[in-house]
């Protein structure tokens, strides 16, 4: 690849996600060593109206997800896919993100390049894990609300940094400790395992959002947290629901202010 940006598109692309995969790392491998630049005078990016997708799962709307208990094996399983397909997801977020946005300081694609290579592997660990329940990837439906928000910011990255990490990808670090609790009262340590190293990465994730979410804002002479709190509520009124996980949040970035914004009715 002579670029970074025609190696995030390749990653895009790939359907199999083997190959979305193994793509991912080795091209992350390769920036890390210096091997791919982004150009200041690269072209502008083509249209993704969608990445490329395995046949499976079939992409269903939220509603038409069947609710399983984490009591039964199969519950388990239908869990671990449904963490899996949000981790394939936040591969094709990262990339697009290198992908869309031109022009920016280095920082910027080191941050999400990396952000690409950390969900490979959560994605790589939770397949194995469906893998010992005697499932795989694609056996179960699952949804397409997190590309369907990368569609609706691909005009703007201060919007798409407010909005998919530090709203999407954040509802993750909400969410997590309780799944950790009840499974750990299952006695299945071996998902709860792969859980704690996500959370525990995913809080560096979402800083990674709030850091250049507030780098847009101090370019474009915006007040943060009044743009935040404009972007909620064009874009995201059906996403936030608490209990919020104020110290997880804390750490990747939000503040007091903003916290207690998501808490107000």
């Amino acid at each position: 690849m002579a670029t970074l940006f025609e190696a995030a598109r390749a990653c895009l692309v790939a359907a199999d996600v083997d190959e979305k995969v193994g793509l991912t790392q080795q091209y992350a491998d390769a920036f890390g060593r210096g091997e791919l630049e982004a150009p200041d005078d690269a072209p502008a990016p083509d249209p993704i109206r969608m990445p490329g997708r395995p046949a499976k799962p079939a992409l269903v709307h939220p509603r038409d997800l069947p609710r399983r208990g984490l009591g039964s094996v199969q519950g388990r399983a239908a869990f671990v896919h449904a963490i899996a397909h949000i981790e394939l997801n936040a591969i094709d977020l990262a990339w697009d993100a290198v992908y869309r946005f031109r022009g920016l300081p280095a920082a910027f694609y080191a941050d999400w390049v990396q952000v690409a290579h950390d969900e490979s592997r959560h994605f790589v660990l939770l397949r194995n894990r469906l893998r010992e329940f005697g499932h795989d990837y694609g056996d179960f439906d699952a949804h397409n609300g997190l590309w369907e928000m990368t569609e609706k910011t691909a005009h703007d990255g201060l919007a798409r940094m407010a909005l998919v990490p530090r709203v999407l990808e954040a509802r993750g670090l909400d969410v997590t400790p309780g799944m950790i609790v009840k499974l750990r009262e299952l006695g299945d340590e071996a998902t709860v395992a792969i859980l704690d190293l996500i959370l525990r990465e995913e809080v560096a994730h979402v800083a990674a959002g709030s850091r250049w979410f507030r780098w847009y804002c101090e370019q474009r002479g915006v007040e943060p947290r009044a743009r935040f709190r404009e972007l909620l509520k064009e874009y995201a009124g059906g996403y936030l629901h608490g209990p919020f996980n104020i110290e997880a949040r804390l750490l990747a970035g939000f503040d007091a202010d903003e916290l207690a914004a998501l808490e107000a009715p």
